[in-house]
């Protein structure tokens, strides 16, 4: 009877804490730009406006306003494609005009231990007009499980030209995002060539390139364009999804605290709080299954400007809420009428805003006002 107190305390707070709005409160027309992409996951604009978009199954394509979309790039590195896994984020490098250097995140076999194990890499390697060369891992997490799920997976880089890549607890792990010693449910930042951050809080520890902990999946991250502030958002269990602003060094409580359950009813902590861990600016039960996230700072929607954009896969929509700073206001539905999963979203050089579906006939979208 104490477990079901709690999950209906958790419910009614979770969906209290929100206030929805008609999803018809600025029209916007959507352009199918590209179709017949094999589960697209990430996407990053180019100097020139062309977009590198990846597949989860393994591969990168161009996408040009004038010629299209490419075949797929060559060079690219092998991935485990299994379930969550397989090729996902990708960004450049901030100095690519001169060096024409991208990062991505995938997913490694990791071949010297048994068991088909598998984790979480990024590889730095050369653009071409055809494909990659010169391509290298810099980054390899230490959590190596038999599994496909929860490798986080998104990168940026912030004003330093420090990278923030996102892990997952890798679904087994998840009392170890508490430990401070391995990468599981942690946020890492790294210099370009992969080494630590001089002053990264766990420098002397197991895992120097940790930044924050007790994450469970972050599979959004962005950097708040006019602060400079590291945001991340990340899959809860059942109910409990999070969106947090991070901080060097700082607990986020997973699975100490969480407004979720777990997928069977059972209860993963009776605890919402502890002193020493942080509170989501945002958390949404039932959960939305969020993926991608971006700030509008374009001068084209002039009333978003400022506003979280965030993915839904689970409910199949894009997803506006309405940010006073830190504070978040109303919140917004898009895109429902076209029962599509969105995994990725960013805004464009242009202003108008871009967003990945997520299925095996995925589409690359562009938002604009009607």
């Amino acid at each position: 009877m104490q477990r079901f107190y709690l999950f209906f305390w958790i419910v009614f707070t979770g969906l209290c804490s929100l206030t929805y709005a008609s999803a018809n409160d600025y029209d916007i027309a959507v352009t199918e730009l590209a179709k017949d992409l094999e589960h697209p996951w990430g996407m990053t604009f180019l100097p020139n406006g062309d977009l590198l978009i990846t597949e989860r199954s393994g591969y990168v394509r161009r996408f040009s306003f004038t010629s299209g979309l490419s075949k797929r790039l060559t060079g690219t590195p092998k991935v485990v494609s299994d379930n969550q896994g397989g090729m996902l984020d990708i960004t450049i490098d901030p100095d690519f005009k001169n060096n024409n250097q991208v990062y991505v995140c995938y997913t490694r076999a990791d071949n010297s231990q048994s068991g088909n194990k598998n984790s979480t890499a990024v590889a730095k390697a050369t653009l071409t007009n055809s494909g990659f060369t010169n391509v290298r891992d810099i980054f390899v997490a230490d959590t190596k499980v038999n599994n496909g799920f929860h490798f986080g997976c998104r990168l940026a880089f912030d004003a330093n030209q420090h990278l923030f890549v996102t892990l997952g607890d890798r679904y087994k792990l998840l009392q170890e995002a508490q430990n401070t010693q391995n990468h599981a449910g942690k946020i890492v930042r790294i210099q370009r060539d992969g080494k630590p951050i001089a002053d990264n809080p766990f420098l002397n520890g197991a895992a120097p390139e940790n930044y924050s902990y007790g994450h469970r999946n972050v599979q959004g991250l962005t950097i708040h364009p006019e602060t400079g502030e590291v945001w991340a958002m990340e899959h809860g269990p059942k109910g409990g999804d999070e969106v947090n602003l991070i901080e060097k060094g700082n607990n986020y409580g997973w699975p100490a605290i969480t407004y979720g359950i777990d997928y069977d009813g059972s209860i993963i902590s009776d605890k919402t709080e502890l002193p020493g861990m942080q509170q989501p600016i945002i958390y949404w039960t039932p959960s939305i299954a969020p993926s991608g996230m971006a700030f509008y700072s374009g001068s084209v929607f002039e009333e978003w400007q400022g506003d979280l954009l965030v993915g839904a896969l689970k409910f199949r929509h894009l997803r506006r809420i309405k940010m006073n700073g830190k504070q978040p206001g109303e919140q917004f539905e898009y895109l429902k009428d076209r029962n599509a999963r969105i995994r990725d979203v960013e805004i464009g050089p242009d202003g108008l805003i871009y967003v990945l579906t997520d299925a095996d006939n995925g589409k690359l979208l562009q938002l604009s006002p009607r």
